[in-house]
């Protein structure tokens, strides 16, 4: 089975990951998208040919140690799970030649400092999670075309975001369906060019500064996701 680059077991109801794919050596490509999988081997990042792991749809609460150490993947999907940033091991971060990372639909109140250090990083989706703020790190991603953060409780955004090329023709920049403050709800009824214009503004410094010393609680959450087919125990 060396001869093996690509593998698609979704739609399958598999509930745990087979052992057997570690000795797929020269597996590039893996795809278990949608199944009842509630938890990855520490194996699965010992694959030193992966580029591509979709594990989206799965009953993921929480990724093993040693999961940042894949040394060549370039795209992960962990959307429509039940992780937050507390799923997380520490080397999660580590993995520098990720391109794109895909989030979205899971429970993440706030986002780790450490996503600054995926410094190719060019696809990052988060929409309809819980976020409630994003680290200023998250300027850092230079090499970052599309950001997805539509459908969280987000207020504001750091004004480092302004140190990304998000407007640009090939350029992806998703917010709606956040509860932002006044000044820039007005500026997005505009269009994001004039979003990125003004965060990118001193004025824009001092309303930033200003809300992050007198806040209040975070908006609640509007989401009931306790219907998602992903917190669903499956008996059979």
């Amino acid at each position: 089975m060396n001869h093996v680059t690509r593998l698609t077991l979704s739609h399958n109801k598999i509930k745990e990951v087979p052992p057997g794919l570690a000795n797929l050596t020269n597996l590039e490509i893996l795809n278990l998208f949608n199944n009842h999988i509630t938890e990855l081997p520490i194996s699965l990042s010992l694959m030193s040919k992966l580029r591509i792991l979709n594990v989206g749809m799965n009953r993921l609460d929480n990724l093993p140690r040693g999961f940042g150490t894949f040394p060549v993947l370039e795209v992960l999907d962990l959307t429509y799970n039940n992780l937050n940033e507390k799923s997380l091991p520490s080397n999660f971060f580590m993995m520098e030649t990720l391109r794109a990372l895909y989030l979205a639909d899971n429970d993440f109140v706030n986002l780790p400092p450490e996503i600054g250090q995926l410094k190719n990083l060019q696809i990052l989706v988060l929409r309809e999670n819980d976020l409630i703020e994003l680290p200023k790190e998250i300027g850092e991603l230079t090499r970052l075309r599309e950001l997805h953060i539509q459908g969280n409780r987000l207020l504001v955004l750091p004004p480092e975001i302004g140190n990304l090329d998000l407007v640009s023709n090939k350029a992806v920049f998703r917010m709606e369906f956040n509860p932002w403050l006044t000044p820039i709800g007005d500026q997005l009824q505009v269009g994001i060019l004039h979003v990125m214009d003004y965060i990118r503004s001193e004025t824009y410094r001092l309303v930033y500064n200003r809300h992050q010393r007198t806040k209040g609680p975070p908006p609640p959450i509007t989401n009931d996701k306790s219907k998602k087919i992903s917190r669903i125990m499956w008996t059979k």
